[in-house]
């Protein structure tokens, strides 16, 4: 198997990685600029399945113990990988069968939604709160500047997202997917906005109610748990962070036609979603077993015609780049940084797990077809303005008003 190790990894003509095989054999590749990374593998058997389906045994491998990095880290090691995306021809036929599969895997009926939302998000909060922001916002930041910390960068994302909202006082808005509430209350707070947020995890609704109590906001901005297809009423404003990915191909139509039958006339909608620029793909199988069970990163191509069949104008699209291969790297700095309190809460593998979730998702914003999507919709033209002015004029208001505050709006710890 040695030699089908030295094919998979030909792709690796830079940097300085130094593989040790399971009989002990070491093959060097790259051009030996860069810090040298070596690894190795433990067991024939370990070695024999990650060049069968690298997809999901890698991760596995890492997971177990069974692959090894003795200099460097994973975070490097993946990057290096990934900087040219050339899996062995011998795995084609598995990534196939992904792909023909696909639909099955993201069909995300409502218990199953709720099972896949509790697999990830109802974990151990003190988790969350080992490496998020302060505000617990997880999802991509908006760095305005690359020196910008991990909180600023947070809470610029809220800022520019409240700005192509267009919120105002008294706007009615629904937050879809509201996680443990930061957005929420930030519209409640600064624009004076009446927001209803909605989740499926328990773990997140109890945090966000507890949050808006504390805040004195329980009365502008209530909580509850409930499915996207439940949802009645109308709203002035509709936003949904980070929750599209977990909606599935199949239920676009459902989700962009719920969307459009409760948003008023004259209402703006905000959709931030993970987006891959390489067309129609399969999520990652290790990702989707150990990480996100039922979730699928979209292409465009595959959520414009669902918006154009719900009958939603496309007013803006924005296109994130590298914001949130800054945002993992924050995460798995900090992460990394409570190791020991992580192994204290779950174990020595669950620890090998994230952090190889972090940085396998970090080589793929850095290095291969991930981006983030910011895709601002109404139902009739005028609502919007007709430049992009008005954007950084509301953010500029909006820093004023934080600027203000007499309390700090960002709360350690919750």
């Amino acid at each position: 198997m040695d030699w089908l190790l030295r094919m998979a990894l030909a792709h690796v003509t830079c940097g300085n990685l130094h593989v040790t095989t399971a009989r002990g054999a070491i093959f060097t590749f790259g051009d030996g600029t860069g810090p040298p990374i070596a690894v190795r593998f433990v067991s024939a058997r370990a070695q024999r399945s990650v060049l069968l389906d690298p997809d999901l045994r890698l991760g596995e491998a890492y997971m177990d113990g069974t692959f090894v990095v003795d200099r460097g880290s994973i975070a490097e090691f993946l990057d290096l990988v990934a900087r040219k995306s050339a899996w062995p021809w011998w795995a084609a036929p598995i990534a196939l069968f992904r792909f023909v599969w696909r639909r099955i895997g993201q069909f995300n009926w409502r218990g199953r939604s709720r099972r896949n939302v509790a697999h990830h998000y109802d974990l151990d909060g003190r988790l969350y709160s080992l490496f998020l922001d302060s505000d617990r916002q997880y999802s991509c930041a908006y760095f305005e500047t690359p020196e910008m910390s991990l909180d600023d960068a947070q809470l610029a994302k809220k800022r520019h997202l409240a700005a192509k909202l267009i919120l105002e006082d008294g706007h009615r808005l629904l937050d879809i997917g509201c996680g443990w509430g930061g957005l929420a209350l930030y519209a409640a707070e600064m624009c004076g906005a009446h927001v209803t947020g909605i989740t499926l995890s328990q773990e997140q609704l109890a945090i966000a109610r507890q949050r808006a109590r504390e805040r004195k906001l329980d009365g502008s901005a209530t909580f509850h748990a409930l499915d996207y297809r439940d949802v009645t009423g109308t709203f002035d404003r509709i936003v949904s962070v980070g929750m599209f990915e977990h909606v599935g191909v199949g239920f676009y139509d459902a989700f962009f036609t719920k969307c459009s039958s409760i948003l008023a006339d004259d209402g703006v909608m905000v959709l931030h979603s993970i987006g891959r620029s390489s067309g129609p793909g399969y999520t990652n199988a290790w990702i989707a077993k150990y990480i996100f069970p039922g979730g699928y990163i979209p292409a465009l191509s595959e959520v414009l015609p669902a918006i154009e069949r719900a009958g939603l104008l496309i007013t803006d699209i924005e296109i994130l780049r590298l914001h949130y291969a800054e945002t993992l790297k924050a995460w798995r700095d900090r992460f990394l940084a409570h190791r020991d309190e992580v192994v204290r809460l779950y174990d020595a593998r669950f620890v090998r797990m994230w952090e190889f979730y972090l940085a396998c998702s970090e080589a793929a914003f850095r290095r291969q077809n991930m981006m983030v999507l910011q895709i601002q919709l109404a139902k009739r033209q005028g609502i919007v303005p007709i430049t992009r002015d008005y954007i950084q004029r509301s953010e500029a208001r909006l820093r004023g008003r934080e600027a203000g505050r007499r309390t700090p709006l960002r709360l350690a710890g919750e």
